[in-house]
């Protein structure tokens, strides 16, 4: 408003005894220099003071109350621009948001600030808690207040947070119109708090929180500063729900960033078990075994897989993977059992990679199944080629009428020769069964086992007798005996039980002549009734074994054979050197081990026969005269005696 036009406007007429045009005047030096109130009655005084008309004292008074109406507006001005100043620089803040606890703390400190109140906070909900808690104070100096939590409809601030309405309080413990709380109250005495404005913090229809402004002595607060500390509230709402949003934000971003990473790790997977699957089906169809496979899940887990036996691997581990149907963690690394319906056919081992994600996890036990299925497909193989080698070796048991030819072109198929020397082998399990299901189990398993060996060792087995019946090669350098005493020990190993095993000598050709192998079966047999009656289960042994008694065991009674086997070297060693060790041992004998009779009978010095005797000894060995041995000789020169004539 201009000079002129205060003047005009409110100066008084001449007849209402209007005061001269200068009254106006020291006021305005008051307005430009921003004087207080106080200085405004200044001019009136002074002109009292010097006895001046009454009239100019009333336009001194209208004068001044024009003034101080004018300053009262100015002031309201200025502070409207800085309440909006503040509020512009808050939006600012809010606009560059970056870090909440920031924008809040600069809210609080403003409102203090325009309010110019002794303390500012702000407290927020807890849905969780169903309260309200302090998160933001300014000018509180009390510990307990800065950590109150107010239950809802507690205290001036419970009532804003519960109704949603700015509530003020010029005497917070004489207010009757909100719930005190003993907690409250001594955190509010703490801080030494009178007068308190609280207004809510709003997104939408919800609450969120409340924005405070309190003194320490009694106060009114007007109008003008519940709405300004109302913005403050809606630009703290508004700070809090984008900050809340940003976070969203940024959990959505990380959330998207974490799902393309499992997209990635995922489309590896997909990448690397198609590799594994199309290397386990190229091993499969090209007829690769189970260390083939073994090896090539090797390299996709970067570990050492191995195939083990079930005997061989850890027992605790390989039944759990079994109960399970996974692989499981064993010491530095896994085991996944080799299993088909059921049954437990061994195991792959990964060693040296503890540490297995699912997918690798996976791919092993895949190869586990891939593994049992190549077993199986090789078990069938297997059991198909022993039917076919028991099949043979019945053939040349029962049908000895059948084409030599015909049994040689069969036999080459299963890569044995039967033109090579064979032993025939019985072999039975000494154990007895408690019922017949498992006697008929456990004579399946040493079928199995005897073909297997059969086959390994390019010869031939089947089930007869409630036994098995073997013809295997001779090695040269072999004995009968040997070959019966591995068989033996092979298949006890094989099923976990005795196994007895009856040998016959040697089968010279076996598809030229069935009849030899049909003998040589019935002799392996007596030799294993033959053990079974000394005592010697789980045993293999050979009619040679039994000294004399083997001329009983052996098929064809081999005479000439024990003569050898019992004084060949003496016979052997008369021939080449013409001396008479023979006639000696005889007369030796009949003279009833005696020495001095022997001299006697073959007319010789007692000395030429204690030398002849020493010879003996030499050739036959130190346990010549032992009763056992004895027995042998004495039947073995007799056979002699009997068979030169007719060699003669």
């Amino acid at each position: 408003m201009s000079r002129d036009h205060v003047q005009s406007a409110e100066r008084p007429t001449d007849d209402g005894g209007a005061p001269p045009g200068d009254a106006e005047a020291p006021f305005l030096d008051l307005l430009a220099r921003g004087a207080t109130a106080d200085a405004y009655e200044q001019p009136v005084l002074r002109a009292r003071a010097e006895g001046r008309p009454a009239e100019r004292i009333a336009a001194l008074e209208h004068a001044k109350l024009l003034a101080l109406r004018v300053r009262a507006e100015l002031e309201g001005r200025r502070r409207r621009e800085a309440e909006l100043s503040a509020l512009f620089e808050t939006a600012h803040d809010l606009a560059g948001l970056r870090d909440v606890d920031a924008v809040l703390q600069a809210i609080v400190q403003r409102a203090r600030s325009l309010l110019g109140t002794d303390v500012a906070y702000l407290s927020l909900n807890d849905p969780a808690r169903g309260d309200t808690y302090m998160r933001v104070t300014e000018g509180s100096v009390a510990a307990r207040f800065q950590q109150l939590r107010l239950g809802m409809g507690e205290g001036l601030g419970g009532l804003v947070a519960q109704t949603a309405r700015p509530y003020v309080t010029d005497d917070y413990f004489r207010d009757e119109r909100f719930r005190h709380t003993t907690t409250i109250d001594a955190g509010v005495r703490d801080e030494g708090l009178v007068a308190i404005l609280g207004v809510p913090l709003m997104l939408g229809p919800h609450v969120i929180g409340v924005l405070f402004a309190a003194d320490r002595r009694a106060r009114v607060f007007e109008r003008e500063q519940i709405a300004l500390l109302g913005s403050f509230a809606a630009l703290a709402a508004a700070a809090i729900d984008t900050a809340n949003l940003l976070t969203e934000t940024r959990s959505a971003l990380a959330d998207l960033e974490h799902a393309n990473e499992i997209i990635k790790d995922r489309s590896g997977v997909i990448e690397r078990a198609s590799d594994v699957h199309d290397r386990l089906a190229e091993l499969v169809l090209r007829g690769g075994g189970v260390h083939d496979v073994a090896a090539a899940v090797s390299e996709v887990l970067d570990g050492t897989v191995e195939f083990t036996e079930a005997d061989a691997a850890p027992a605790d581990a390989l039944e759990a993977s079994r109960a399970e149907g996974h692989a499981v963690p064993h010491r530095d690394g896994w085991i996944a059992a080799v299993t088909a319906g059921g049954e437990l056919l061994g195991a792959l081992v990964l060693r040296g990679h503890p540490g297995l994600d699912p997918v690798d996890q996976r791919t092993l036990e895949r190869a586990a199944m891939v593994t049992s299925l190549l077993l199986l497909a090789r078990r069938s193989a297997a059991e198909a080629e022993q039917r076919v080698r028991g099949e043979l070796l019945d053939d040349l048991l029962d049908a000895r009428d059948r084409d030599p030819r015909l049994l040689r072109e069969r036999a080459a198929r299963l890569r044995a020769d039967l033109d090579a020397t064979h032993v025939v082998l019985a072999a039975r399990l000494d154990t007895a069964a408690p019922d017949a299901d498992q006697e008929a189990d456990a004579r399946r398993r040493l079928w199995s086992a005897a073909s297997h060996l059969a086959a390994t060792r390019q010869g031939l087995a089947a089930a007869r007798d409630g036994g098995t019946v073997l013809l295997l090669p001779l090695a040269p350098g072999d004995t009968a005996t040997d070959l019966a005493r591995r068989t033996a020990r092979h298949l006890g190993t094989a099923v976990h039980e005795p196994v007895t095993v009856g040998a016959s000598a040697p089968v010279a050709h076996p598809a030229a002549d069935p009849d030899a192998v049909v003998a040589g079966y019935e002799e392996g047999r007596r030799c294993l009734d033959a053990l079974r009656l000394l005592g010697r289960a789980g045993d293999g042994a050979a009619a040679e074994d039994f000294g004399f008694l083997g001329l009983l065991l052996a098929g064809d009674r081999d005479i000439g054979g024990f003569v050898e086997r019992t004084i060949g070297q003496v016979v052997a060693y008369d021939a080449r050197r013409g001396t008479d060790l023979v006639r000696t041992l005889d007369a030796y004998f009949a003279c009833g081990m005696s020495p001095a009779r022997t001299k006697d009978a073959l007319h010789v010095h007692v000395n030429t026969v204690a030398q002849r005797l020493e010879r003996v000894g030499r050739l036959l060995g130190d346990d010549w005269q032992s009763p056992a041995r004895a027995l042998e000789i004495q039947l073995a020169l007799r056979l002699h005696r009997l068979a030169g004539p007719a060699q003669s």
